[in-house]
This record gives C-alpha cells, sequence and structure tokens, in this order.
C-alpha cells in the first residue's frame, strides 16, 4: 500500500491534510476520460469556448480570498502576493477570452492555387505536471491558451500543493466546463510519469531541470509534443546610470518577491563598480526593511520557505559562500522557532567558485558581483547555463535596448523587474526550457498548424 501525502503548512510546520496516490490505473482511466471529454470540447465555436473562460475568470474574481488562503497555507506565500496571483488567473481567463479568436482563425495564404490557408486545431488530451511556487498560475497559464484552443487537460500538481490542485478542478467545474475537460490526478513523481507514458498527446512542464529531463525523455519514446519552462539564475545589471534609489528598491522585491522562490526572480546582482559601494548601501537598507513572518498577516512580505529541505539547501549555499570568502552583509541564517523560515540575505565578495553562482539560488539570498563595465556586465549575465530572463537598470533607454539584445534570455526587462505576462511569450532558452507560454506563441504551442490547398479540378467538354 502506499503511504499518503501529507501537505505541511511551511509557516508552522503542522499537517494541513493528506491524500492518496492516484494508481496507474486511474491515471489512465482518466485519460480515458480526457480524449472522450475532447470529442466534443473541440467541436464547440472558439466563442463557446471564450464564454467558459469569461465565466472562469469570474469564478476565480468571487474565490479570490478562498483560493489566495489555501495558497498560503500550503506553501507560505505572503497572502497579500497570493490575493495577486489570484487575480492575475482571472486576469489570462479574460486576455485569452478577448483574443483567442484572433489568434487561431485561418491565415490565408497567397499561392497559384484557388484557395490556400493554414489552419489552427487542437491536439488532443495535453497533459501538465505543475510546481508549488505558485501553485493557480502556473496552472493558468498552461490551462487557459491550451483548452480555449479547443484541447482538454489532465494536471499532475506538485504534492506540496494539492489543495490547490483540487480547488482548480473545481473552479472550472463552477464555470460550467464539461465534465472531464480538465481534471486532475494526485500523487508523487510516479503518477506524473504514468501520465506522460498514458495516452496523452502533449505535456506542459514547469519545473527543476532534472524533471524536464526526465519528462522529455519519457514523451519523447512516443514523440509526444512537449514544453518545458525550467529553472533560471536572472541577472539583475546596474549600470552606472541608473536610478540607484529606485534600482535598489526593485532589486529587493524582484529578489524577495514569493520569498525569492520564483524562477523569474532577479539571482544574481551585477553591478558596475563605480556604483556599486552606494547601490549595496541601499539594497542593504531596503531588505532590512521588509517584512518576515506570519504569511497570512497582510503585512508582511517575506514568508517561510516552502520546506525545510529547501531551508537546508539555501543555508548550505550561504555557508558554503561564506567559507569561500563571501561577505555576508544582512541576514545569513535560519530563525529559530516554528516554520521553515530564513533571514533575507545580501552577500557580497562572491566569485564564481561558490554555489551561489554555480547553482540556481531559490530563497531570499541575493549574491553581488561587480564588474568594470557595461561590457563585461554582459559577459557576466550570459556566462550561465540558463537563459530565462534579466532584467537591465539605466536612465538610457537606448542603452538599456541595446544591451538588452546582447543578453542571451528569453526575456529581458529594461527598468523592470521580470514578471510574466498573458500579452508576451514566456519562456527561455539553454537549461531554461523549450517553447513558449502565453501570448500567441503560446496558445499556438499545442495546435496543429496545418496546411490547406483547394485547386480547382479542370474538366473537358466532350464534343461528340
Amino acid at each position: 500500500m502506499q503511504q499518503k501525502i501529507e501537505t505541511i503548512n511551511p509557516a508552522t510546520g503542522k499537517v494541513i491534510a493528506s491524500y492518496d496516490n492516484d494508481s496507474a490505473d486511474v491515471v489512465a482511466q482518466k485519460v480515458r476520460k480526457a480524449r472522450e471529454a475532447f470529442s466534443g470540447w473541440k467541436k464547440l465555436e472558439l466563442g463557446e469556448r471564450a464564454d467558459h473562460m469569461r465565466r472562469l475568470g469570474r469564478v476565480m474574481r468571487k474565490n479570490r480570498e478562498e483560493y489566495a488562503h489555501i495558497v498560503t497555507e500550503e506553501m507560505g506565500k505572503p497572502v497579500r502576493q497570493s490575493l495577486a496571483e489570484i487575480e492575475k488567473c482571472a486576469w489570462v481567463c479574460d486576455y485569452y477570452a478577448e483574443h483567442a479568436e484572433a489568434f487561431l482563425r485561418d491565415q490565408i495564404v497567397p499561392t497559384e492555387f484557388r484557395k490556400s490557408f493554414v489552419s489552427f486545431e487542437p491536439l488532443g488530451v495535453v497533459a501538465s505536471i505543475m510546481p508549488w511556487n505558485f501553485p493557480f498560475w502556473q496552472v493558468m497559464r498552461f490551462a487557459v491558451p491550451a483548452l480555449t484552443a479547443g484541447n482538454v487537460g489532465v494536471l499532475k500538481h506538485s504534492s506540496v500543493c494539492l489543495g490547490s490542485s483540487l480547488k482548480l478542478q473545481q473552479a472550472f467545474s463552477d464555470a460550467g466546463f464539461p465534465e472531464n475537460v480538465f481534471q486532475v490526478v494526485v500523487g508523487d513523481y510516479r503518477v506524473g510519469e504514468a501520465l506522460v507514458q498514458a495516452d496523452i498527446d502533449a505535456v506542459s512542464v514547469t519545473g527543476s531541470v532534472n524533471t524536464g529531463k526526465r519528462v522529455a525523455e519519457l514523451a519523447s519514446k512516443d514523440l509526444k509534443k512537449f514544453v518545458l519552462e525550467l529553472g533560471g539564475s536572472d541577472p539583475f545589471i546596474v549600470l552606472d546610470d541608473a536610478d540607484l534609489k529606485q534600482t535598489a528598491y526593485m532589486a529587493t522585491q524582484s529578489r524577495l518577491l514569493n520569498t525569492g522562490q520564483s524562477c523569474i526572480s532577479a539571482k544574481r546582482f551585477i553591478v558596475v563598480k563605480s556604483v556599486a559601494e552606494k547601490f549595496t548601501k541601499l539594497f542593504v537598507e531596503d531588505t532590512e526593511a521588509e517584512v518576515l513572518g506570519d504569511p497570512l498577516d497582510p503585512k508582511t512580505t517575506v514568508g517561510p520557505l516552502v520546506r525545510d529541505s529547501q531551508r537546508q539547501a539555501l543555508a548550505r549555499q550561504v555557508d558554503d559562500a561564506r567559507t569561500k570568502g563571501g561577505k555576508v552583509l544582512v541576514g545569513g541564517r535560519p530563525v529559530a522557532g516554528d516554520g521553515y523560515f530564513y533571514e533575507p540575505t545580501i552577500i557580497s565578495n562572491v566569485g564564481h567558485e561558490m554555489n551561489v553562482l554555480k547553482e540556481e539560488v531559490f530563497g531570499p539570498a541575493a549574491p553581488i558581483i561587480v564588474v568594470e563595465n557595461e561590457e563585461q556586465a554582459v559577459r557576466e549575465a550570459n556566462n550561465s547555463e540558463f537563459g530565462l530572463g534579466a532584467s537591465i537598470w539605466t536612465n538610457n533607454i537606448e542603452r538599456g535596448v541595446k544591451l538588452a539584445r546582447q543578453i542571451e534570455s528569453g526575456i529581458v526587462s529594461v527598468n523592470e523587474m521580470v514578471r510574466s505576462d498573458p500579452r508576451l511569450p514566456f519562456g527561455g532558452v539553454k537549461k531554461s526550457g523549450i517553447g513558449r507560454e502565453l501570448s500567441e506563441f503560446g496558445i499556438k504551442e499545442f495546435v496543429n498548424i496545418k496546411s490547406v490547398v483547394v485547386k480547382d479540378i479542370q474538366s473537358k467538354l466532350l464534343v461528340e
């Protein structure tokens, strides 16, 4: 008999609920039901599917407080950030309800034939394997475009946030979606592997590099389409003409959002030498001003890490930097007491032999790298196996855009922290992933891009 999965409140260390693992047979059964549902869902007019999404957006807003509470309870995000996450889920519903028809209408292509066009048709059953750090948004970022395009979805969520996954399934039901268009399977990594190997047509993954590699390996055996959104080690580049007060504040927000547990958090702070001392002073002051505490308290800005193993991993990275000559300017210690809290931390005098630069840091620790000029800043930014996001801070917009084109990543923001946005494609290069989510590009990841050519039949009249 398989052991139950327990969800734990990371602010208290106490058990919230326990769940049974779905068997491989249950997974296969749900996929069969999804395929049956697909036959009807794909036949709906796109406008009808868009109406379902509008209703789903209303459900999200109606239940915003309830959903935010369970997100915070299960993974520790400060509740005001959880509320913003749910609002963003409603936005993506509205966005695709409004724009999907334009994205997916037939594209006429002039040729010598009577008619030539490209159509965009759903693939079928699309599985998703999603992480814990944005329990609602990561799912909706995948599901809304995929289902609007006519696919059906089966979600295997992280074991951390199983309550959130079931709330999502109920939300689709409450919005009037046909039965089995969106389903959830519950379990650990073995359930995820069973899902990928079931009779699905494609899979979307957000997670670690190792998870992405494993899913890609399993999906490739049957040539199933996959989209991978993996890790990041985003550079935050501070140039010599940046507004340092504003930049330092945004550095703090970008590093500490979601307690630093985001793939697009700023993780490497690359600062031109002439402004490094002043920037660092302001960065430390802003970090010290953040409020660490109970994530259900609206005043809290930094919550616990998701689990104790995550906190231990962060502590090892900080201790490694300290023993190799890094200077901890603020923080640098676990917080005593209940829950998995760690002090917001800034480290200077870092080098490439330190794990805070070699590995992705998934927690509230910020290493500062000092460089001589913008050319060295770009080289340092690109010196990573990841390429998800980056930000550049400068008062010269043309300079910022010029350097943005030199950064090896899927997203570059100038004078703004990196965020996902339904209007723009989201994804990375190198080990940060394959494919794109969101925007017109995201909705076309899980469609058959079909060319149709029509030629007149030339007939001859037979004359007797």
